[in-house]
């Protein structure tokens, strides 16, 4: 421990300073390191997140003691990798996050005392437009989505309605298809009362407008004339596609469908009548008797005229029974006949299709030559035919319509390449990610940037606070030369020579060990003399410097 101290002491203030900030310096550094090295690989556990959302998530974290990062403005958790889906399942068993929307759970807090009715609409809006939110969520290709909904009220005393209305703004997971836009018209407007799916606009996250909530269609259909035609082109290319990668192999053919609709809507009404088929609907007959007498035997007199009076006869019995002179008869007959009608309307819709063309690009066959190389052969012409006859079939050939086929083979631009061979067995666990390159580079740069820390900055600076200053032993001496003081005794500023090897041998007499052990005390003080005698002749000044005062402390004391 002496020598220790005395050590300490040559090394001076500064060194032992320098010592301590480059100590500090190093276990920071290390510290950092190992942190470094040590702390887990983290992932997003989720993004995007609101307050809410962060908040309920870290406390469910540090209650089951988890790691945890976040980012972004606390929009992003980061949790250790290998924990991510475990994690996941169990936040999403206590239902988060909940994706800041508020749902009927906002009637949980309500004050029934204190609440206006216009507070209660506002708050039945904003439950209704956070339950449609969740629901559309819980879709696999949505992200995230936003309902906005407008449900005005009726005006008193008056008849008209106004329609409801909602828009909705979807972060979608690669592209949504007709059909999918359509049912999530059809599910938000059976959700809200009075909601019609027309009265609906969808926009994704780039402003693509999805669905048009003008609700103007003639068709009275949800999707444009130009949708119809590519989801209806679509569907007879998958197919075709389907049955020629069967036959050829995936990725050895390209097809294109090409149709030609008529979305023209016309309305047809047509009467026809059958001859053959009649009934009497009305009969009606009219006859008619009329005779008409000489107007002498109708000749007025008193007689005729007194009530109760004889006739007169006429003079001779022939004239008597005379018959009227004039006779007509008339018979008129009318007869209705109800003639069989038929009445036919026809509406003809749109998309009425007129016509279908396909183009079907077939890649040959490769085979390796003597050399290794792949050669191309083509395909022989039954087989395209069969390859025709199959597309046909599945697009509903017509050839009154005018469809057209087309199966052309020929070779494709990149010629395929040699299969990559999987490793199998014990080299499979030897296959690493992504993630584990870059962790092990991570891990040789810290490393390789300690052993530089090591050896150009920590190793020159510890030999240069260790290693001492040749010109220290002769500074105490001028030091006191050109001060006048009085210098230490001269034990201080003696240097101790190496102690010469004795070889002391065991006796058992105990007076030999005290000789040889003087002689030991003899010869280093014999060393210690002969040392202050060489620094006396080197530096005379300061030796009678040193003589005088000691005189002059012995005659004062």
């Amino acid at each position: 421990m002496q020598g220790l101290v005395e050590f300490v002491k040559t090394l001076g203030a500064p060194r032992i300073a320098a010592m301590g900030a480059v100590t500090i310096a190093l276990v920071g550094f290390f510290a950092f390191l190992i942190v470094r090295v040590t702390a887990p690989q983290m992932a997003p556990l989720f993004t995007d997140l609101t307050f809410d959302d962060s908040a309920a998530i870290v406390k469910e974290l540090e209650r089951e003691a988890v790691p945890y990062e976040l980012r972004d403005g606390d929009s992003i958790v980061l949790v250790p990798t290998d924990r991510v889906a475990r994690l996941r399942m169990t936040l999403a068993e206590s239902g988060l996050p909940k994706g800041g929307g508020v749902g009927y759970e906002i009637f949980d807090k309500t004050d029934a005392l204190g609440t206006t009715s216009f507070v209660e609409n506002i708050d039945k809006v904003r439950a209704l437009e956070g339950e449609l939110a969740r629901t559309i969520r819980s879709l696999d290709q949505v992200e995230d989505a936003r309902v906005h909904l407008v449900l005005p009220d009726r005006p008193l005393f008056s008849r008209d309605r106004v329609d409801a209305s909602a828009s909705i703004v979807l972060k979608v997971r690669g592209t949504l298809e007709p059909g999918q836009v359509r049912a999530i018209r059809h599910l938000v407007a059976t959700a809200v009362s009075g909601l019609r799916p027309q009265r609906i606009s969808i926009v994704d996250e780039r402003g693509q407008l999805l669905a048009d909530g003008a609700g103007d269609d003639p068709n009275g259909g949800d999707t444009s004339s130009d949708e119809r035609q590519a989801a209806f082109e679509k569907r007879l290319r998958d197919q075709v596609e389907a049955i020629v990668d069967s036959v050829v192999g995936p990725g050895h053919a390209q097809v294109q469908v090409s149709a030609d609709f008529d979305f023209n809507r016309i309305t047809q009404t047509s009467d026809k009548f059958d001859p053959d088929g009649r009934v009497v609907r009305s009969s009606q007959t009219r006859e008619e008797t009329s005779a008409t007498t000489d107007p002498k035997d109708n000749q007025v007199t008193v007689g005729n005229e007194i009530p109760g009076g004889a006739q007169q006869q006429p003079a001779g019995g022939a004239q008597a029974n005379a018959s009227p002179r004039d006779q007509s008869r008339k018979s008129e007959e009318i007869v209705n006949y109800e003639i069989s009608k038929t009445t036919k309307t026809e509406v003809v819709e749109g998309a009425r299709l007129n016509r279908v063309s396909v183009a079907v690009l077939v890649d040959g066959t490769y085979s390796k030559n003597d050399k290794g190389e792949l050669t191309y052969k083509p395909r022989s012409k039954e087989e395209i035919d069969q390859i025709a006859t199959l597309v046909r079939t599945a697009i509903g050939f017509d050839q009154k319509r005018g469809d057209q086929v087309e199966v052309v083979n020929l070779p494709f631009a990149e010629t395929p390449g040699n299969p990559i061979a999987r490793p199998t067995g014990w080299f499979s666990s030897l296959a690493f990610t992504k993630d584990d390159i870059m962790r092990a580079i991570e891990m040789v740069v810290m490393g390789v940037l300690g052993l530089v820390v090591l050896l150009f900055v920590v190793r020159p600076l510890v030999r240069r606070i260790i290693t001492p200053d040749e010109r220290e032993p002769t500074a105490l001496p001028m030091a006191a030369a050109g001060m006048g003081d009085a210098p230490p005794p001269m034990e201080t500023v003696s240097i101790p020579a190496p102690m010469p090897s004795i070889e002391v041998k065991s006796e058992p007499n105990q007076t030999s060990k005290m000789i040889d052990l003087a002689q030991v005390q003899g010869q280093v003080h014999a060393q210690s003399v002969q040392k202050v005698g060489d620094i006396a002749d080197k530096n005379p000044r300061e030796t009678v410097s040193i003589i005088r005062q000691w005189l002059q402390e012995s005659a004062t004391a």
